[in-house]
């Protein structure tokens, strides 16, 4: 076999979901060997190698070594070969997935997150709902579910602006919380330090008086040195909540608001 004919078949297509015994039955058609032959030179049953033939059996660490040692062929290829080979299965299997989650969408405000760009204009709903787990950073409806119905948060809100049914309610104040989240996370925070906090909060009173341009930078500064990330995020119509505190790490805090009054004496209240 050439070295041709070896870096041709390194070449493996993610998305053609072939065993890698394909690949090795091939291989041993180009050595003229049999699977019995095989099975000597590796030390192993020949029930064994016609399993990985047959894609019944996976090829472990130990089994490509093997094979390299017998066949020529790295190690690392057959282990490359049987990772994508993995992966293109949990992703044909993670469709069908996708398809029966479909209806988790119904609680999302989707048209919003498109709007502010949380979301891809797609229409594909496999897509949309595969994009939405992403934006969330969780792996299931389930677990977004466990993750958002269970966040400790501290909530300035109000039940008479939130014009949502419950289901939708918890699909607005999740994405406000998470984009309050995201924007936190490219905050640099000292260790949080509770003394450090209220002296910054000291500090911050004397900027009530000041314009937000102003203020804005300087309270996100201070609170940041104390380990408190202070961000503002934009409300979301019919989730009723305008203010929020939560823990992001043992030793980061978030402080987020939105400009649901838009000014500042409501602000400052809400901080």
């Amino acid at each position: 076999m050439s070295d041709t004919t070896v870096a041709a078949r390194n070449q493996y297509a993610p998305d053609i979901v072939s065993a890698p015994g394909e690949t090795l039955l091939e291989t041993l058609e180009d050595l003229s060997m049999s699977q019995a032959e095989l099975a000597r030179r590796i030390g192993r049953p020949k029930k064994t190698v016609n399993e990985i033939v047959q894609g019944k059996a996976a090829i472990t660490a130990e089994t490509a070594l093997q094979l390299e040692r017998a066949l020529g062929v790295p190690a690392k290829f057959w282990l490359t070969r049987e990772a994508q080979y993995r992966e293109a299965l949990a992703r044909l299997d993670e469709c069908d997935h996708l398809n029966d989650w479909r209806v988790w969408l119904r609680e999302l405000p989707l048209a919003l997150m498109r709007k502010r760009g949380l979301l891809s204009a797609t229409r594909d709903k496999s897509a949309q709902v595969l994009e939405a787990l992403k934006f969330f950073g969780v792996a299931s409806p389930d677990a977004w579910r466990a993750v958002w119905e269970q966040e400790a948060v501290a909530f300035r809100s109000s039940a008479t602006s939130a014009t949502a049914t419950a289901a939708t309610r918890l699909g607005k104040v999740a994405t406000w919380l998470r984009q309050g989240e995201i924007e936190a996370q490219a905050i640099d925070c000292a260790p949080y330090d509770a003394d450090a906090f209220r002296a910054a909060l000291t500090r911050i009173r004397a900027l009530t008086t000041e314009a937000p341009e102003v203020f804005m930078p300087e309270v996100t500064r201070l609170c940041a040195e104390a380990g408190v990330a202070v961000v503002v995020t934009q409300e979301i119509p019919g989730a009723g909540v305008y203010g929020a505190t939560r823990w992001l790490s043992p030793t980061k805090a978030l402080l987020q608001l939105s400009l649901h009054y838009k000014s500042d004496d409501q602000f400052w209240f809400s901080f």
